[in-house]
């Protein structure tokens, strides 16, 4: 009962900050002028005649107030929902957004073409994903936050702050955010709840939305490098470990292949049939990666490239979600440092997959579902808590026990490896300002902003501190943002 309560409550928080950044986004352009208006110039695709002329439309005001607001890589995704992939640097845009933004303006919103013109089709389409597939991503954030912490009350904290988190103006506008946040946190909910061949799927979808739903490969390779330990250790059976390595391998190959197949395509259209003085640099390599050349060629991203001392105003902007990312790492690693440094392999496994922890009394055979706790696992988990009964070890640092709620529970740890990864390539290899929004759908940083605005003498320091950070950020992109003025 409460768990549905608290779903309703994550409903309306999500779609009333969605309306305000809305409301927000159309009160900051028609107070200021942008920055830049260049976004506006939409030249004809070049697989179209340059003597084409536009039809003429019904409401010309709209269609010009939804493409004015179509600014930074929106323009990209609008262009090849449009055109397809013209120019080299746009394959740096990943193809999932603009093709679901091409089939919604071409079925649903064709009606509306003669209206306000295909482009502003175009544009809403890319709102209305943007906007469902964010109210979407937060419920599956609620899920996932109550079968990791097993904390309900932990969990509707953390949403509410995802709701509302510092990058939010992303999370609404015609960027691979909400897509993203959706089939990452939807797939790692799924591989939680131990449906994992649809979390396959999901995790696939996030690396043809961005570059880096690859890494949720990393799940599988922790969930295989558990199982493959303990058949090895516990079951002392040397097949299940090829069985389980085996799995994994596979699943990982499978989240990869979207990302591979986005980079063959591109080098068919560059390359293929090309003479050798004619082919880009990037063709003749040994393995012709067209991504890692695009962000380093275009856009100057590499490892330290970006330590520059006209860049401190950009690591500025982004220190606050970066030393909260920093610091919740270091936290879990200093009251976990043995499950931390051993990968969670120290723990007594035969005790982790004990008859004790199956609710039928009997050992079970091995599978993927054995090494997290599902949603059901998690209620009766939370059941034994309440009534002291019986219960489980699940980390080094719970031997022997109970079974820890909250963010430093044992199934928070392949969350924390995840950040760890993702802030360490935002500081040191990319353009650090888009830190914001890049580690803005990682779980571990609300939880553990969740975590410290419940702790003891500190909490309303704490809240005050947290929420003036969100607020100001989302008060300040979207007035940044929306009139084309730079912002993470």
């Amino acid at each position: 009962m409460q768990e549905t309560n608290n779903t309703r409550k994550i409903l309306k928080y999500a779609i009333s900050s969605r309306i305000l950044l809305i409301t927000l986004i159309i009160l900051w352009r028609s107070l200021l002028n942008p920055y830049d208006t260049s976004a506006s110039i939409n030249p004809n695709c070049l697989s179209y005649s340059s003597q084409s002329t536009k039809p003429p439309i019904l409401l010309p005001s709209i269609s010009s107030a939804i493409e004015d607001s179509i600014v930074w890589d929106s323009v990209y995704f609008v262009r090849i929902a449009q055109c397809g992939y013209e120019y080299e640097q746009t394959y740096a845009f990943f193809p999932l957004l603009p093709i679901l933004i091409f089939l919604l303006s071409n079925s649903v919103f064709w009606p509306l073409i003669p209206i306000i013109g295909f482009r502003a089709v175009l544009g809403l389409s890319g709102y209305v994903i943007s906007n469902v597939a964010f109210v979407l991503a937060a419920l599956y954030f609620y899920r996932l936050s109550v079968v990791i912490l097993k904390d309900p009350d932990a969990a509707l904290r953390a949403s509410i702050l995802f709701c509302f988190n510092p990058a939010s103006i992303f999370y609404s506008s015609i960027y691979t955010e909400s897509l993203y946040a959706l089939l990452s946190i939807g797939g790692t909910y799924l591989l939680m709840s131990g449906a994992n061949n649809f979390s396959v799927v999901l995790f696939a979808l996030s690396g043809l939305s961005r570059s880096n739903g690859v890494v949720n490969a990393g799940y599988y390779g922790f969930n295989a490098l558990h199982l493959s330990y303990y058949a090895m250790y516990v079951k002392k059976r040397a097949y299940l470990v090829l069985q389980v390595l085996l799995a994994g391998a596979l699943r990982c190959i499978c989240i990869f292949i979207p990302f591979l197949a986005f980079q063959a395509y591109g080098y068919y259209n560059i390359c293929h049939g090309r003479n050798p003085d004619e082919m880009r640099p990037w063709c003749k390599a040994k393995v012709p990666l067209l991504y890692g050349f695009i962000q380093s060629h275009y856009w100057g991203v590499g490892f330290l490239r970006y330590f520059q001392f006209k860049q401190i105003p950009n690591f500025l902007l982004a220190s606050p979600v970066l030393s909260l990312a920093f610091c919740s790492i270091l936290s879990y690693s200093k009251v976990n440092p043995k499950s931390f440094f051993s990968l969670g392999l120290g723990a007594d496994l035969k005790k982790k997959y004990s008859p004790a922890f199956q609710p039928s009394g009997r050992e079970e055979p091995l599978s993927d579902d054995h090494l997290y706790v599902t949603r059901q696992d998690a209620v009766n988990l939370r059941q034994r808590q309440k009534s002291k009964t019986q219960v489980t070890s699940l980390s080094p640092s719970e031997s022997q026990v109970s079974v820890k709620a909250g963010y430093y529970s044992a199934d928070v740890l392949p969350f924390i490896y995840h950040l760890s990864f993702m802030t360490a390539m935002a500081f040191f290899v990319m353009h650090v300002q888009v830190a914001t929004r890049f580690l803005s759908a990682s779980p571990p940083v609300y939880w553990f902003a969740s975590d410290l605005m419940k702790s003891a003498g500190k909490s309303r320091r704490w809240a005050f501190l947290i929420w003036a950070y969100a607020a100001c950020y989302i008060l300040l992109g979207s007035l940044l943002f929306s009139n084309f003025y730079p912002f993470t």
